[in-house]
């Protein structure tokens, strides 16, 4: 085994969900482990609704963390609202649905603090038949056994690790929001709350459920509602249009919430009126300050090679439709810490892992491809839209969005 004698360490590039995954399941194994995270300040709040599935609290129980009840918000199903807000289809499915900080926070909580380091931006690594020498613009270089960059879509280890990789945009857009549930009307904490909602409006699609509120309560009453409404943009005119903030800057792959010009969101309110159901019009009404998320795809050629590995974000973006993205991390966090508890070496470890993850991960990305083509019709040949629309009627939409059945059939 290598390193018998001594423990090995490892360098993991970006605190969020992916990098405590990863240092959680190391340090359950001896590696000497530290998280060096660009932000200075804690991450704890940020983002906006996760869907679970089994295979997540699998990764959770691996890592030594228990998810009770509090994890989040359990629906007994999902139901399509119609333009005039009648239940269009019904579809039981139970199903507990959380939020990045009540996530954050749990695996947070596990990690020690003293191995979590804030204000570390990553520069660049070297790497020899010995070992990594990691780089940031702070501090000494830190030499490790192992370099992994969790450091999400934007990621500065990718960014030497596999240059060409680039995300490409996949022309729609997501509004996104989130709302108090004691702020809704009767109507909507009745027949749109407790669901895994949707609303199809042509070549679009809306979709919420309830998620935990301020300071992560799931207490009925002071939950939150979280909305996604996918809508066509093509890269040309209408992205940059949506992407020009307050002081006229045309922002290349995102816009800051605080940036958006009113009149942009004055746009998205009333085409809500127009195109959505009352109980989500309302939603987005209510909204105080909804943000734009451009749909991206990103894939690797690998994940793995020599002595740096890539998890989650920072390797595969796949669309959102699946729901897979925090369980994708903390999948590909476990199966690197098998792989190198049954390798001999850490190249030998990374191979194996490689090899394991790199297909599972394509098969999501292609899988969401396939479950938000219809929303990029523009962009289509007549046969891509007509195997599009297989996956766009109410029945399919529910079937097949943020579940984990397509990888389950795969594996059986």
């Amino acid at each position: 085994m290598e390193k018998s004698m001594t423990r090995r360490r490892a360098v993991i590039v970006g605190g969020s969900i992916g990098g405590l995954f990863a240092g959680l399941h190391l340090l359950r194994r001896g590696w000497e482990v530290t998280i060096h995270e660009r932000v200075p300040v804690p991450l704890s709040g940020r983002g906006a609704g996760i869907v679970t599935h089994a295979e997540l609290f699998e990764a959770l129980a691996t890592a030594g963390l228990a998810a009770g009840d509090e994890i989040g918000v359990p629906t007994p199903g999902r139901v399509v609202l119609a333009r005039d807000g009648a239940v269009a289809a019904r579809r039981d499915l139970p199903q507990i649905l959380t939020s990045w900080g009540r996530m954050y926070e749990l695996l947070g909580e596990a990690f020690p603090e003293q191995l979590y380091l804030r204000g570390k931006n990553f520069l660049s690594y070297e790497e020899d038949a010995q070992g990594v020498t990691a780089h940031f613009e702070t501090g000494d270089p830190v030499r490790c056994d192992l370099l992994i960059g969790a450091d999400g879509f934007r990621s500065a280890v990718r960014a030497q690790f596999d240059p060409a990789a680039q995300p490409l945009y996949a022309g729609y857009i997501a509004w996104r929001g989130m709302v108090e549930e004691a702020a809704l009307s009767d109507r909507a904490r009745a027949e749109m709350f407790p669901y895994f909602a949707f609303c199809l409006p042509e070549g679009e699609q809306m979709l919420g459920y309830p998620v935990a509120g301020e300071g992560n309560d799931v207490q009925e009453g002071n939950r939150r509602y979280n909305f996604v409404w996918y809508r066509p943009a093509d890269i040309a005119t209408e992205l940059p249009r949506l992407l020009t903030d307050r002081n006229g800057v045309v922002n290349e792959v995102s816009i800051a919430p605080n940036l958006i010009r009113d009149e942009v969101i004055a746009e998205m309110r009333d085409a809500a009126q127009r195109l959505l159901s009352p109980q989500f019009a309302e939603l987005v009404a209510k909204t105080a300050q909804p943000f734009i998320q451009p749909i991206y795809d990103l894939t690797v050629g690998r994940m793995a090679r020599g002595r740096v590995a890539l998890l989650g974000d920072a390797a595969f973006v796949g669309r959102p439709h699946c729901g897979m993205g925090v369980t994708k991390a903390a999948q590909d966090a476990a199966a690197l810490a098998t792989a190198l508890d049954d390798a001999g070496t850490v190249p030998a470890a990374l191979e194996r892992f490689n090899d394991q993850r790199c297909a599972v991960n394509r098969q999501v990305v292609d899988h969401a491809r396939a479950l938000g083509a219809y929303m990029q019709a523009q962009l289509l040949s007549a046969e891509e839209r007509q195997n599009a629309e297989r996956h766009r009627s109410a029945e399919a939409v529910m079937r097949e969005t943020a579940t984990a059945d397509f990888l389950r059939a795969t594996a059986a």
